[in-house]
């Protein structure tokens, strides 16, 4: 979706069913970004409604420098990072790491199971990974956004998104390599 999606706003359209579209397009990976900076579920719950409130206030503030997606990214992260500096969570310390169930089913039971056991190793090598290298990971990875898009994103240099994507990539290798996977 691109800026000229917005625009419709000025046109008529009703602003509930704009925030209703941007939701359905966007809404899991504004979730999926979430979870992965917070490690819990419920957490990204929260923070996936505040960022579609913050949207719905600000639908007519968007000026269309980035996409819309990386626009809704940085709203998530900067809800996490408030949220992160929030007197509250300093004084809570998380316990263990949610893991979000698939939504299709695999061939056979087995399957199932040889899948989710990589899945899960993986998913535990990029979550050990320092908070810099795993959020550019997950960026450029599973939201495809581009190293420019990152580097507007992150307020960072698109030199140092690109060696803080190569450090993580090197860094999941070898733990990888470590405990006998390949991936």
């Amino acid at each position: 979706m691109a800026f000229e999606y917005l625009k419709s706003i000025s046109e008529g359209m009703d602003k509930n069913v704009v925030l209703e579209e941007l939701m359905l397009a966007y809404g899991e990976d504004v979730w999926n970004y979430a979870f992965f900076l917070t490690r819990r579920s419920e957490l990204a719950d929260d923070i996936t409604q505040d960022v579609f409130v913050k949207v719905y206030e600000r639908l007519y503030s968007f000026r269309g420098e980035a996409s819309v997606k990386t626009w809704l990214l940085t709203i998530t992260r900067n809800l996490v990072r408030d949220h992160w500096r929030s007197a509250w969570f300093r004084r809570v310390i998380p316990f263990g790491q949610p893991v979000r169930a698939e939504s299709t089913p695999t061939p056979s039971a087995e399957t199932e199971v040889m899948n989710q056991l990589v899945t899960d190793e993986v998913w535990r090598v990029v979550l050990a990974l320092p908070n810099k290298l795993r959020e550019v990971l997950l960026l450029h990875a599973h939201h495809q956004l581009s190293y420019i898009e990152i580097a507007r994103l992150l307020s960072l240099s698109e030199g140092t998104i690109k060696s803080r994507l190569h450090r993580a990539r090197v860094k999941v290798s070898k733990l990888l390599d470590k405990e006998g996977r390949k991936l």
